[in-house]
């Protein structure tokens, strides 16, 4: 079966087409379980994004407070030989 071997989101009417020839009741409980389970799903996948964000966020309040390191005399003379 298609779906044993591939995970992903579908709308019910994609999941009517994959489940064409399986039994009425196989389709009305795996449609059931997608109704259920995919707005959980799809808000765990945005929580990930989002977390990564704040925390780059948080991160980049703490790098603008972090002193200028200003170059040292012979790292300067490297620089122009």
């Amino acid at each position: 079966m298609a779906l044993a071997d591939d995970a992903e989101f579908m709308s019910n009417t994609q999941l009517t087409d994959v489940l064409e020839g399986q039994p009425p009741q196989v389709q009305a409980e795996i449609i059931r379980i997608n109704t259920e389970a995919r707005p959980l799903a799809l808000q765990a996948a945005l929580l990930v994004p989002m977390i990564a964000g704040l925390l780059g966020l948080l991160n980049s309040f703490r790098m603008s407070r972090l002193p200028h390191i200003t170059p040292s005399a012979a790292a300067e003379g490297m620089a122009l030989g």
